[in-house]
């Protein structure tokens, strides 16, 4: 073989337009196919970082008549559960958040989680030195206690080998290091760099508080538990605690459950179908780029004929032969692969600018020497099956026919124009698919930035701030911070209006409760339904510019008035109140409604989207004043004309004037926001544009050289025709047939496929349907604009083509 592949080399080097034009097809189908493969890999295939992590599961709540399909644990379920279902042999709780670190002279906010006592051994990870938490930990005033990643070690502690027992500023309480992780420890997608108890109130383990889930939970199964048996503990366990549950009949009525799910398959459920569908696109492009190849490699077959043909004269076997075709054509699927790595090399950084990190897991997209080593063996399989056709066709051709100056004759002539044929309406079926795919992903991106928000988003600068429990223990000290703050932010240079919000649009989870409405008389089968809350100051809606439909907004006297006013949204009016007027009712937020503190709607707004532009809209959002529930954390909303360098660090400086110790921090455009809630959306909508544009330009090439080869071979046919009286106009309508009619098979073949695609692509389109009429026909337009040009070239050479030279020639 090495003799061979000597052999390739030098052939090979003969011919650079051929091996050049071989290799970089090669390397852009394999490059980007290994660029989508190592973001599925790390995000859908690669094993999560934890000892047998396939048996690490998430449960969750649903109430899914409430309209709250997940709605994570409480403080009850973890101490209900985590001694109570024995499928499980070690269960924990989490939550994300940050909090403010250092003093007066730098303070930053900095991510961190609050966990459980049994949190790291739940997922099989020791520490690397000190200690774990414990349950006398996880009450309010015992928990001033951390364990550090090990980069928040070694960046704010020097990896000081002595680091127990040092002390930190956390939020105003000086708190102490009883532990560090391991390095390369990494909790999923989360940023967290060090970690608290998961401490509460008293009151918060109470049965009353058993759906008042504001945790994740993560169990580890016994061994010999497979998910299914857990689920099914799990359920029985919900059956018997119903029984003494408080709110028996109303989850019963919202249809609740609790669900068990493979940790690392519930993390990225919501970006699995694009992952795939991105992956089977990659595929698609490689498969055309194999047939484009194929073709190439059935023409220089063919112009080798004669070649072959002596060889098999002076004794060569067919194996032989084989041989030289498998050698050179795994020698260039092999070069494909190698450049292929690095074409992929480059597509993951370019994923990075598309915002890949932002996806679940999308912070670990590397290629690494398994990836790599994937490509190279994907590469020889490439070559193995483009040597097939090649060796058919070298064994199908008689010796005599090769020995004959016109080898387009013959049985084995007609046999491997049927293949290339063939191959062309492949490709143009499989670039229909792919460039129909792309449009309908294209026009549902179009669709949801169409879609309105309800809200106008241009020139509105967000921060963030995040109060210290320390500083800020009462609502009174929240809300006289509060109204400081507003009035000293309005007056900055440049600012029109000012507003805070403790949910913002877009910029995570908003609170989601169950409100309950006096007399209203839910539907057969309805129940308490959950709806969003936003707690915001009166300048909110009219800096916003949500449009009111009724009534009046919240005023700055709403906070110190009583009893509460609320706003709500036209969703939610329109559920409970269709065609009526809601103001003067009342509701509560939880299940009972309380007649000495519900909130009267004194305002109907336009409905808002919350969490994306593709949301359904009615769920419905009762707008609070500050002073209702006086969040820990809130966004500060600034509409300024000014640039975000400009405003920024004016807005900074106010905000340590008036606390020293109170950075504001994401600050970011609200429409900034909103385009990086898209990235699900407008990245596999680019990325599969990239492959449709790829796969027309190899459908146009090969369709090109297919019949380009043809013209030369039936040249002198055509010379000899148009001796005897055959129009120019006639040679060029015999090709452009053959043309429109291999044009036509692909594109009704293609449609089949797209309709297919389609179908299979609806959870990831927005108000679009499995085919539109307008994707068809642009699609058809554009794949026949491609292939007509590239029909139309070697098809006008042959008309133009001399009878007395191509007599000549012969």
């Amino acid at each position: 073989m090495f003799s061979d592949f000597r052999i390739a080399i030098r052939r090979l080097l003969k011919t650079p337009g051929f091996t050049s034009t071989v290799l970089a097809t090669l390397a852009l189908c394999i490059g980007a196919n290994l660029a989508i493969y190592a973001v599925v890999d790390a995000i859908l295939l690669h094993a999560l970082p934890f000892p047998d992590s396939e048996r690490l599961v998430v449960i969750y709540n649903s109430y899914p008549g409430a309209g709250v399909d997940r709605a994570a644990a409480s403080v009850p379920n973890y101490y209900d559960r985590r001694n109570s279902i024995k499928a499980f042999s070690s269960l924990a709780i989490d939550g994300d958040g940050s909090l403010l670190v250092g003093g007066a002279e730098a303070p930053a906010r900095v991510a961190m989680a609050r966990v459980s006592p049994e949190f790291f051994s739940t997922l099989g990870v020791p520490l690397a030195m000190g200690r774990a938490f414990t349950d006398d930990q996880l009450s309010y005033g015992t928990d001033e206690v951390a364990i550090l990643t090990d980069g928040y070690w070694r960046n704010h502690f020097a990896a000081d080998p002595h680091v127990i027992g040092r002390t930190f500023i956390n939020d105003g309480i000086t708190i102490k290091v009883i532990g560090v992780l391991p390095r390369g420890f990494h909790l999923l997608s989360s940023h967290a760099e060090f970690y608290r108890p998961s401490s509460h109130a008293p009151a918060d383990r109470q049965p009353t508080s058993r759906h008042s889930n504001n945790w994740e939970m993560v169990a580890r199964l016994a061994p010999g538990v497979t998910v299914a048996q857990a689920q099914a503990q799990m359920d029985a366990f919900n059956v018997e605690q119903a029984k003494t549950d408080p709110f028996a009949q109303i989850i019963k009525g919202a249809g609740f459950h609790t669900v068990v799910a493979p940790l690392r398959e519930d993390h990225v459920r919501a970006v699995k179908p694009t992952l795939v569908l991105l992956q089977f696109g990659g595929l698609f492009l490689l498969l055309i780029g194999a047939v484009n190849l194929a073709n190439l490699l059935l023409i220089r077959a063919s112009s080798r004929s004669k070649e072959v043909a002596v060889r098999q004269a002076l004794g060569a076997s067919g194996i032989r032969i084989a041989r030289d075709v498998l050698s050179e054509t795994l020698l260039l699927a092999v070069g494909g692969g190698l450049l292929g790595v690095l074409i992929g090399a480059f597509g993951v950084r370019l994923f990075g600018v598309l915002g890949i990190n932002q996806l679940p897991l999308g912070a670990f997209v590397t290629i690494d020497s398994r990836v790599a080593s994937v490509a190279l063996a994907g590469s020889v399989v490439v070559g193995l099956l483009l040597a097939g056709p090649i060796i058919w066709f070298n064994g199908r051709m008689k010796l005599a026919q090769g020995l004959h100056s016109e080898g387009r004759s013959g049985t084995a002539g007609r046999a491997a124009q049927r293949l290339r044929h063939g191959f062309i309406v492949t490709q143009i079926a499989l670039a229909f698919v792919l460039l129909a795919g792309s449009g309908l992903l294209g026009l549902s991106l179009k669709r949801v930035l169409e879609s309105p928000v309800g809200f106008n988003p241009n020139s509105v600068l967000t921060g963030r701030i995040g109060l210290p429990w320390k500083n800020y223990k009462d609502d009174a000290s929240k809300l006289a911070f509060v109204e400081r703050l507003l009035p000293a932010v309005r007056a900055l240079p440049g600012v029109s209006q000012v507003a805070i919000d403790s949910d913002l649009p877009f910029s995570g989870p908003v609170n989601d409760s169950a409100i309950v409405v006096e007399g209203y008389t839910p539907r057969p089968g309805e129940t308490l339904r959950a709806h969003y809350i936003q707690t915001v100051t009166a300048g909110y809606r009219s800096l916003m510019e949500i449009p009111l439909m009724r009534g009046r907004f919240l005023e700055d006297s709403d906070n110190h008035r009583k009893p509460c006013a609320c706003v709500v949204d036209r969703a939610f009016a329109e559920h409970y109140w269709p065609g009526q007027s809601p103001l003067g009712h009342r509701i509560d937020v939880g299940a009972n409604l309380d007649t000495k503190n519900a909130m009267v709607v004194v305002g109907e707004v336009a409905t808002a989207k919350q969490m994306e532009l593709s949301e359904k809209t009615e769920h419905g959002t009762v707008y609070v004043p500050f002073d209702k529930f006086d969040p820990p954390g809130f966004f500060v909303l600034v509409r300024t004309a000014l640039p975000i360098a400009s405003i920024g660090p004016m807005l900074q400086k106010e905000v340590l004037r008036l606390d020293p110790q109170l950075p504001i921090d994401d600050l970011r455009m609200m429409q900034t926001r909103i385009d990086d809630s898209l990235v699900g959306r407008r990245s596999p909508a680019i990325l599969a544009g990239i492959f449709a544009a790829m796969a027309l330009l190899l459908a146009g090439v090969g369709t090109y050289g297919v019949l380009a080869y043809a013209v030369s071979q039936r040249s002198r046919e055509i010379g000899v025709r148009m001796a005897l009286g055959a129009l120019p106009q006639q040679v060029l309508a015999q090709f452009l047939g053959i043309g429109a009619i291999l044009l036509g098979i692909g594109i009704c073949l293609g449609a089949a496929g797209a309709w297919l695609t389609g179908r299979a692509m609806q959870s990831m389109l927005f108000e679009v349907g499995s085919f539109p009429a307008g994707v068809l026909a642009a699609t058809t337009a554009v794949m026949a604009v491609v292939v007509f040009l590239s029909v139309y070239l070697p098809s006008s050479r042959a008309a133009r083509i001399n009878p007395v030279d191509a007599l000549r020639d012969e």
